[in-house]
């Protein structure tokens, strides 16, 4: 069951999506990203997706127009559900980290922590039945555990995401193919698992994932005002 504060209908999840959206674009919680960061990349697709994609952090490509995966990864991405009958905008796509960290180093364990809420409340607003991690990075962190994506990939399972069961399901990131050629066929074997995982029911909701929620930290520096959110989240099409 959801918690009895949430938005009740999808007009009121995506509002407060894009109250979440302002919040982040002057977030200053990690000072080394928000000096060195172009864009804050909240992430972009329906703000009522059943299926989720996550990944590590921005690249340059995504650091500079502000949207997850427009580079070559992202372009296999979208061939990929285009086998199964899905575009970029049944989906919703976003990376563990909001900010590109400098010269694409790894996210750095402070950061993860800073960043997490954010991902944790988009989790909760948009209700996807499917989390799909992308690599090694992002299924470690998710699932909270060393195994590698090698062992993983493919096994779906049910974990607990912030205040939502989620039913994630591993895949190599699309990067790994175009590295590795021979990834891709794994790549399209995994994804046309997706279509039965989305037609399961939704998991349930137990009780114990919502509790009263924690009052409202703010960041450093305001965020933009819900108006200006929903402008800007529309200009660029995220939700």
């Amino acid at each position: 069951m959801p918690p009895a504060d949430a938005p009740d209908t999808a007009q009121e999840r995506r509002d407060a999506l894009k109250r979440v959206y302002a919040r982040t674009q002057s977030c200053t919680r990690c000072p080394e990203l928000a000096s060195t960061r172009k864009s804050v990349v909240f992430g972009s697709g329906n703000a009522d997706a059943d299926l989720m994609f996550v990944g590590e952090a921005p690249g340059a490509n995504e650091d500079e127009q502000g949207v997850p995966f427009v580079g070559q990864a992202g372009k296999l991405l979208d061939k990929l559900l285009g086998e199964i009958d899905l575009v970029r905008a049944d989906v919703f796509v976003l990376n563990v980290l909001k900010c590109r960290p400098p010269n694409n180093r790894d996210p750095l364990p402070l950061e993860i922590e800073n960043c997490k809420d954010y991902l944790y409340e988009q989790v909760s607003l948009i209700e996807p039945k499917v989390i799909c991690t992308l690599g090694n990075f992002a299924t470690k962190l998710l699932r909270d555990d060393t195994t590698g994506i090698t062992k993983l990939h493919g096994q779906p399972e049910l974990l607990a995401l912030g205040r939502r069961m989620v039913r994630l399901y591993p895949i190599f990131h699309p990067a790994a193919a175009l590295y590795t050629p021979r990834m891709l066929q794994t790549l399209r074997d995994d994804f046309v698992r997706l279509p039965d995982l989305l037609a399961m029911p939704a998991p349930e909701q137990p009780e114990w994932l919502n509790p009263p929620e924690p009052e409202e930290q703010p960041d450093a520096e305001p965020g933009l005002d819900a108006q200006d959110a929903a402008s800007e989240a529309d200009q660029l099409g995220l939700f």
